[in-house]
């Protein structure tokens, strides 16, 4: 049995974002709702300035506290470590939320993709409505729904229940890797098993000095960041005294 972990090299990192368009996409994730996010905050005063970016992700601890606390147990372990979520035990409590230290759950309030449903055109009596955009191009749904996660998850979850990463599970059973590592075009991310020493996650690990978020939680995260883009320069000298 695998133990599956992701890698994120931040130096890689080129701050795209395209881990969240694609995330989005694949998973057919409403509007409001991010599986895939990032942290970022400027630090300092011009001209010192640095500038902080770090992707988020559900981090599929090992002790994951949402797992515990989940009543239903529709949030659970399965292959590989992967912390799942089953929509059909899901009773919307969001206890889970509470529980979860990195903030990565997301509750489902309204009728997913229902902006679809609007029969208002942007122009009247020059551009389709979204509701004939999606008929005229025959989908059930909208117009990029993807199908896949029909698999061992719902395509699109339903109103009152939470939602979140599983490492695209669905493609992960089938041997491929999770879509956010597949589209990043920096090759930020890499997906593997923390079993495997011939992994090239396990190289990395070895490489360079990882860090975990919040590690003094217990929850062991399998989500690590290594090395730090710093894009900041100064003008070379000794100092002085």
């Amino acid at each position: 049995m695998p133990r599956y972990a992701m890698v994120i090299d931040l130096q890689r990192c080129g701050g795209c974002g395209a881990c969240i368009t694609g995330c989005k996409y694949e998973n057919n994730l409403p509007e409001g709702v991010r599986w895939s996010n990032k942290m970022t905050e400027t630090l300092g005063t011009f001209p010192n300035v640095r500038y902080y970016y770090r992707p988020t992700l559900c981090n599929h601890c090992e002790n994951a506290p949402c797992v515990r606390g989940c009543p239903t147990r529709a949030l659970h372990k399965v292959e590989g470590g992967i912390t799942a979520h089953d929509p059909n035990k899901c009773i919307g409590c969001r206890y889970c939320l509470v529980n979860c230290p990195y903030g990565v759950i997301n509750y489902t309030w309204n009728k997913p993709h229902r902006e679809w449903e609007n029969d208002d055109a942007v122009i009247p009596d020059c551009t389709m409505s979204p509701r004939e955009q999606a008929r005229a191009l025959n989908v059930p749904n909208w117009p990029l729904y993807n199908p896949d996660p029909d698999y061992n998850y719902q395509a699109i979850r339903p109103t009152g229940v939470v939602e979140k990463c599983h490492f695209c599970r669905h493609r992960v059973v089938n041997g491929e890797l999770p879509w956010c590592v597949e589209v990043c075009p920096c090759d930020a991310r890499i997906f593997g098993d923390l079993d495997d020493p011939d992994s090239l996650v396990n190289r990395v690990l070895g490489l360079f000095r990882a860090e975990k978020l919040r590690p003094e939680l217990g929850t062991e995260p399998r989500v690590f960041y290594v090395r730090e883009f710093c894009p900041c320069v100064y003008e070379a000298g000794k100092g002085m005294i």
